[in-house]
C-alpha cells in the first residue's frame, strides 16, 4: 500500500525512538520536558509529534519533531502518543527536523552550522541553496559552513594515494581501501614525483602554503610534508609556528585549524606534535587506533612520521588514510586485525572518546555511551590488547581528562561512583602490563566558561574540570625474568 504524505494515528510511546543522526539540537532541555509533563498531568493536550517510519527498525518510528513532548509522555507514564506519520518524499530528514525546530527555542547558530555540515556529509549532492532553504539560512552562509567539507570531497585518487603512501600504509591496504588493483596503485605511485612538481614550483615563487593548497586542491598538511621533508624536528616546529614546550606543562588554548577536521573532542595538533617530538623519531611508525578527525595523521605528515589510523566512522572520501574498523575486544592478536602486518608501532597515540563527555556527538556504538564500569572494562581489555601489538621499545601515550559530574553539584556532594579520574586509568593500565614513565599536564582552556557561568558555579560551590593529562607508558619488565637470583 502506498504511503500517504501524512497519517494521523496513536502509537505506542515505546515504538517511537530518538535517532540522534537526524536530531538537530546539541542536547535535550530537561527543564522544558518537566514543564510539558506537568502540563500533561493538568490535562493539557499537545499537538501530535511528527515521525517517520524508521528505515532500519521494523515496527518503529523515529522523531522528526516533538522530542520534548515525547519525553514528557514517557515521564508521565503514558503508553501511547498521538503522531503524524510523515512521508518526506526524498527530503533529508535531518534538514526537515531542523526546519521544524521552531517555537520558543530556535536552533542556536552552532546547531544550525552542525546541521548543515551533517546534511552535506550525508549527501554531498545537496546544494547550498537546498540546505539553506530548509534551515532558514542564506546560500552564502551555507557555503561558509561547508566550504572545507566541499573542498576535501574533491580529493582525487592520486592525492589519496600520495597521502596514504606518505604515511607508510602498505600498497595492498591502499588498494583495498580505494577499491583499486595493486597495479593501479603502483602506476600512480610512479607518478608521485611529477605530481609534486607544480606545488613545489608555486612555493618556490613565493606563494604561501594556503594559496598553493587552494590552487592545487591539496591539504595543508600534505604541503607541509613536502616543504619540511628532511628537516630536523626543531626546524619543523619553527616553520609551523609552534613554540616548543620544554617542561611537562603544555598549554594550548586553541586547536591549530590546519590539522584535523572539525570533530567532537578535537585535540590540538601542537599537543600531538610535542608527543611526537619527545617520544618518537622521524620515520617511526605511529599507531592511532581511534583516529576521529585525523589530527594525528595530519601532524605525522608534517613531522615526517609514518601513521596507521583506524576509526569506527568510515569516511573513505574525506579521510582515506583513516581505515574503517570497529574494535571487537574478542580479538587476541595484531594479525587478527585489519592491519594484517607483523610490523609493530614505535608509538601508540590513544585518544579515546571521553566517558560521557560529548557522548551525543559520537556514534551509537561509541564507548563514550557506555556505563562507567563497562567503559573502564573496555579500556582494560584494550590496554591488554595494545600490549600484544607492542615491541619492547614501544611507548603508549594515553590522552584523557578527569571526568566528574560537577554540573549543578557542589564539590562537597560529588560522589566517586560518578567520576573517572586519572588514578582510575592507571589502576587498569598497570595490571594490563604498562609502566608509567611520564605524566604531562595539557589542561583544557577555562575560557569555555563565561563570566555568568563562573559566577553561578562559585555561588553554588561547584568545582569545574579543566584537567587533561598525557600518560606516557612503556611495557613493564618481567620481574621474574629480570631478578638476579641470590642462589
Amino acid at each position: 500500500m502506498a504511503m500517504r504524505e501524512e497519517v494521523n494515528e496513536r502509537v505506542a510511546t515505546s515504538d517511537v525512538t530518538l535517532d540522534e543522526s537526524i536530531y538537530p539540537r546539541e542536547k535535550i532541555d530537561h527543564k522544558r520536558v518537566s514543564i510539558f509533563a506537568e502540563n500533561l498531568r493538568d490535562g493539557f493536550k499537545f499537538e501530535p509529534i511528527q515521525v517517520q517510519i524508521h528505515p532500519e527498525k521494523e515496527g518503529k518510528y523515529r522523531i522528526l519533531d516533538g522530542v520534548h513532548r515525547w519525553n514528557a509522555h514517557k515521564e508521565v507514564g503514558l503508553t501511547d502518543i498521538p503522531v503524524i506519520i510523515k512521508d518526506l518524499k526524498g527530503i533529508d530528514p535531518l534538514l526537515y527536523a531542523a526546519k521544524m525546530a521552531i517555537g520558543p527555542k530556535q536552533l542556536t547558530e552552532e546547531e544550525t552550522r552542525s546541521t548543515a555540515r551533517r546534511a552535506f556529509q550525508n549527501n554531498p549532492q545537496l546544494t547550498s541553496s537546498e540546505i539553506g532553504k530548509l534551515i532558514g539560512r542564506s546560500r552564502q552562509t551555507i557555503d561558509n559552513y561547508i566550504a572545507d567539507l566541499r573542498a576535501v570531497r574533491q580529493i582525487k585518487i592520486d592525492q589519496k594515494i600520495w597521502r596514504m603512501n606518505r604515511l607508510g600504509i602498505p600498497q595492498e591496504r591502499i588498494a583495498r581501501r580505494l577499491g583499486e588493483t595493486r597495479d593501479v596503485i603502483r602506476s600512480h605511485l610512479g607518478e608521485m614525483p611529477i605530481m609534486a612538481k607544480s606545488p613545489n614550483s608555486d612555493l618556490s615563487k613565493g606563494l604561501t602554503i594556503p594559496q598553493v593548497a587552494a590552487k592545487h586542491g591539496w591539504s595543508e598538511p600534505m604541503l607541509w610534508s613536502l616543504v619540511l621533508e628532511g628537516k630536523p624536528d626543531q626546524t619543523r616546529f619553527k616553520n609551523l609556528g609552534w613554540g616548543l614546550r620544554t617542561w611537562d606543562l603544555w598549554n594550548f588554548n586553541d586547536c591549530d585549524p590546519r590539522f584535523g577536521d572539525d570533530w567532537p573532542g578535537r585535540i590540538p595538533a601542537q599537543m600531538i606534535g610535542h608527543i611526537l617530538f619527545y617520544f618518537s623519531n622521524p620515520d617511526d611508525l605511529i599507531f592511532d587506533p581511534m583516529a576521529g578527525g585525523g589530527v594525528t595523521a595530519d601532524t605525522c605528515l608534517a613531522l615526517g612520521r609514518r601513521c596507521w589510523s583506524l576509526d569506527m566512522e568510515d569516511r573513505a572520501d574525506l579521510r582515506p588514510e583513516i581505515e574503517h574498523y570497529y574494535w571487537d575486544m574478542t580479538i587476541k592478536s595484531w594479525e587478527d586485525t585489519i592491519l594484517e602486518s607483523r610490523e609493530k608501532p614505535d608509538l601508540i597515540i590513544f585518544d579515546p572518546p571521553y566517558f560521557q563527555k560529548k557522548a551525543a556527538s559520537y556514534g551509537e556504538n561509541s564507548i563514550a555511551r557506555l556505563p562507567r564500569l563497562e567503559y573502564l572494562h573496555f579500556l582494560e581489555n584494550f590496554f591488554r590488547f595494545l600490549k600484544t601489538t607492542a615491541k619492547k621499545t614501544t611507548r603508549l601515550a594515553l590522552i584523557n581528562s578527569d571526568w566528574r559530574d560537577f554540573q549543578s553539584c557542589p564539590a562537597l556532594k560529588e560522589e566517586t561512583q560518578n567520576a573517572i579520574l586519572l588514578t582510575d586509568y592507571y589502576k587498569i593500565l598497570e595490571p594490563a602490563g604498562w609502566e608509567l614513565t611520564h605524566i604531562i599536564q595539557a589542561p583544557l582552556s577555562s575560557e569555555r566558561f563565561n563570566a555568568i557561568i563562573v559566577s553561578a558555579m562559585q555561588e553554588k560551590k561547584i568545582l569545574g574540570v579543566t584537567s587533561r593529562y598525557i600518560l606516557l607508558l612503556k611495557l613493564k619488565m618481567d620481574i621474574e625474568k629480570n631478578n638476579i637470583s641470590g642462589k
